[in-house]
């Protein structure tokens, strides 16, 4: 969960896209593989939380490398102040009881 600074919002959309394209693509896929990442604009809910960024990591170990990597880059106390990490495993109550998930599905 982040918010942005006012460096981050002085950027144009265009500038911004650059940015993530140019500093965090090249240094968590320098750093790690197996990793993916979604953004969610949270602005209009939460005056906290402007942003939620979604990373998923193969395994502990990757996600430790990104967070490195992560860290490295302007988008790291920057552009966006890092308010809180949450991680999860998900369906990891079933895989601990060897049952299979429930989750809806989209239809």
């Amino acid at each position: 969960m982040v918010r942005t600074t006012p460096e981050w919002l002085a950027l144009t959309v265009r500038e911004r896209v650059d940015a993530f394209t140019a500093q965090v693509l090249p240094a968590t896929g320098a750093r790690t593989t197996g990793v993916r990442s979604r953004f969610y604009d949270t602005v209009f809910y939460s005056v906290r939380v402007t942003d939620v960024w979604v990373w998923e990591a193969e395994d502990h170990h990757a996600y430790r490398l990104l967070i490195d990597a992560l860290r490295e880059t302007p988008f790291w106390e920057r552009y966006f102040e890092v308010v809180d990490l949450r991680a999860g495993t998900e369906n990891g109550y079933a895989r601990a009881y060897g049952l299979e998930p429930v989750a809806t599905v989209a239809t």
